[in-house]
């Protein structure tokens, strides 16, 4: 089980870097140092490329891929590897973000970290978090959820009540040195590989690295018009916040949490409680209860993990009203796809049919693959609910001058390429 066992710093102290390397210091002269296998660095790329074959950052890399992975494999045995730039830019669905995307190469290394820790991570993580979890995700978590009501109201029968929270900038808000901390303190404990050493000095290093610092920016900086200062790592302090698009800052934030899960389930004996990244669900008979339990829950966050709620999205009703949670809309018997959801599918969609009509260049193998993917990971997610007609709806949407492009498959359930 998690435990705060560590002698934090105070939440204004910025000193973690310096710490992590102390402590990762000590660590290599008690014990031997491995070596990262070629079997481990060939691994992490099989993982990497899956649905990125057709960026140019990997079509780059994958020109001279074993030659790369052999070169890259020893600056991490010496010691030299460096993180390179990032690529920074905006996203406005389903909420306007900024990305920082690591390079092909980055994210290699992102693979076999994370192909090294997510085993540690399993044995921490509580049941019902389902973030980036193999068998878990947002249709699981919606019928535990859907579940959890059923069986506080006795099948609907007995009054119950529903607490959700959500903390408020949670990304940019993780203080970074207290993660190196955790992370620290995880494989020092847990791992025994011989290569130890190597992952310490390669999980500082992402943790605690500047993004910012000598990043590419891809879109033009009117995209940052709009987006709160709370929400940007350029305006950020250098100790707060992780970069959202890497792999390592969705399972290092999760674990970031986990601290927080284990108090609610151990030490407040909730029951029925459920959280995917930081929206959290609590259902509970007495909405007495429910609502003493907002200042432990502030007090934990803001003392242990310096977090803090956001004072706009606290919602505390009976079950009867229903829940939003992860894209679904959950009712008693029944679960239909939220607005939310249906108007991000209808905007991708919108945005292939004038792309398609508007300039006469065909569409890239590229647009053409994530056309694909953007669909077919809302097909894939309605296609759990009683969606056929909703589905059918939004794919005849699409422009006729799609048809030469992708099809649907029978039943609506995703979308092929017709070429292929």
């Amino acid at each position: 089980m998690a435990q705060l066992t560590i002698d934090f710093e105070p939440a204004g102290n910025d000193g973690g870097g310096d710490y992590c390397r102390d402590a990762i210091n000590r660590v290599s002269t008690m014990m031997p140092t491995g070596e990262i296998s070629v079997e481990d660095i060939f691994q992490a790329y099989y993982d990497c490329r899956k649905n990125k074959r057709n960026t140019s950052n990997s079509l780059k890399f994958e020109l001279n891929y074993e030659q790369n992975l052999l070169q890259l494999r020893d600056e991490i045995n010496a010691g030299t590897y460096r993180i390179g730039r990032s690529v920074a830019f905006i996203v406005n669905k389903p909420v306007k973000r900024e990305i920082f995307a690591a390079g092909f190469r980055d994210r290699v290394v992102h693979h076999l970290l994370i192909n090294k820790m997510d085993p540690l991570f399993e044995k921490e993580f509580i049941y019902d978090s389902y973030s980036c979890r193999k068998g878990k995700g947002t249709l699981f978590g919606v019928k535990r959820v859907s579940r959890f009501i059923r069986a506080c109201s006795k099948n609907y029968t007995k009054d119950c009540y529903i607490l959700k929270i959500d903390i408020q900038g949670f990304f940019m808000n993780v203080r970074r040195d207290l993660l190196c901390k955790m992370l620290h303190q995880l494989l020092v404990s847990n791992y025994h590989g011989s290569d130890k050493n190597l992952l310490l000095g390669l999980m500082e290093q992402i943790v605690m690295n500047d993004c910012v610092d000598g990043c590419y920016v891809k879109c033009p900086l009117e995209e940052w018009e709009g987006l709160p200062a709370n929400k940007s790592l350029f305006k950020n302090d250098f100790n707060r916040g992780l970069p959202i698009g890497n792999l390592t800052s969705q399972l290092f934030a999760n674990y970031y949490l986990t601290f927080f899960d284990h108090f609610i389930k151990s030490t407040l004996g909730m029951k029925y409680y459920a959280r995917y990244v930081d929206d959290c669900v609590f259902v509970h008979e007495d909405k007495e209860y429910l609502k003493n339990l907002l200042p432990q829950i502030r007090a934990f966050l803001d003392e242990e993990l310096g977090l803090t709620l956001h004072p706009k999205k606290i919602t505390l009703q009976h079950y009867t009203k229903g829940i939003k949670f992860v894209g679904a809309y959950i009712l008693p018997n029944r679960i239909y796809v939220d607005k939310r959801t249906k108007g991000n599918f209808y905007a991708v969609i919108e945005k292939a049919n004038q792309r398609v009509g508007t300039d006469k260049k065909p569409l890239t193998n590229e647009e053409k693959d994530h056309l694909l993917a953007s669909v077919n990971s809302y097909l894939g997610f309605m296609r759990h609910y009683k969606t056929y007609k909703l589905r059918k709806r939004m794919l005849y949407r699409m422009s006729a001058k799609l048809e030469k492009y992708v099809r649907p498959a029978k039943q609506y359930t995703k979308l092929k390429r017709v070429d292929k």
